[in-house]
C-alpha cells in the first residue's frame, strides 16, 4: 500500500515526531520500507498500538497526549494520486485485487480515510487485505508470502505481485510469486500496462 499506491513522507513524519512530541528517536526507527525497533515490532504486532504509544510517550516531551502519537505517525501518509484510483476501478474490474502491507493500528484507520476521500472504500475493492500487524510477519519473511499465497488458493504463477523495496521484491520471487519493483514516483499505470501485456 504504502509507496506503491499511497504517497509516503517520512521526512515529515519525522519532524511531527520531533516538534509536536520532542521523540527524537524516531530517526532510528523509521524507514520508507523497513521499520526498526518498536516501529518495526508494532508493524510485527509484537507490540499493540497502546504500548507503542506508551513507549514513545515515556521518551517525548512531558505532558505530550497519546492522541499526537497517531497524529505524527498519520504525517507519513500522504494521498492517492488520482490516476491511480481510476487505474484501481478498472483493475478490480479485470483481477482479483489484494493487499499486502506492511502496516500497523495506528495508520490503518487513516489509511482507509484516504481511499474513502479518494472515493474508493479498501475493503470493496480489494478481495481481502493482508496486514503485517495481524499476520505476526513482516515482508519480505517466506513465512508472510506463503501465508498469503496459501489463503487465496491460487497457483503462484496466476499472481503478480508488485512492492517499492526491491528487498521486498527479492523476498517474493524467493517464495515463488512473481513479483515486479515499482519505483515511488514514477506511472504505475505504465509500468502495469507493460507486465501484464506480456502475461496475457
Amino acid at each position: 500500500m504504502g509507496g506503491v499506491l499511497v504517497d509516503l513522507d517520512i521526512e515529515d513524519c519525522k519532524r511531527a515526531f520531533k516538534e509536536e512530541l520532542g521523540f527524537y528517536r524516531i530517526d532510528e526507527i523509521i524507514d520508507p520500507c523497513h521499520q526498526k525497533g518498536i516501529y518495526g515490532d508494532l508493524e510485527e504486532g509484537k507490540l499493540s498500538a497502546e504500548e507503542f504509544r506508551r513507549t514513545v510517550l515515556s521518551e517525548s516531551r512531558p505532558g505530550s497526549p497519546a492522541d499526537g502519537v497517531d497524529r505524527a505517525m498519520w504525517h507519513i501518509l500522504i494521498g492517492i494520486e488520482p490516476y491511480k484510483v481510476e487505474m484501481l476501478k478498472k483493475l478490480s474490474g479485470r483481477y482479483s485485487l489484494y493487499l499486502l502491507s506492511n502496516n500497523n493500528a495506528i495508520c490503518l484507520p487513516r489509511a482507509k480515510e484516504i481511499f474513502a476521500e479518494a472515493g474508493i472504500e479498501m475493503d470493496g475493492l480489494f478481495r481481502k487485505c493482508y496486514y503485517s500487524f495481524e499476520m505476526k510477519a513482516l515482508k519480505p519473511s517466506e513465512a508472510f508470502y506463503k501465508a498469503v499465497i496459501e489463503d487465496i488458493g491460487l497457483a503462484p504463477e496466476e499472481m503478480l505481485f508488485i512492492d517499492d523495496s526491491q528487498k521486498n521484491v527479492d523476498g517474493a520471487i524467493e517464495a515463488g510469486l512473481p513479483a515486479v519493483y515499482y519505483e515511488p514516483g514514477t506511472d504505475l499505470e505504465a509500468l502495469l500496462d507493460k507486465v501484464l501485456e506480456g502475461n496475457e
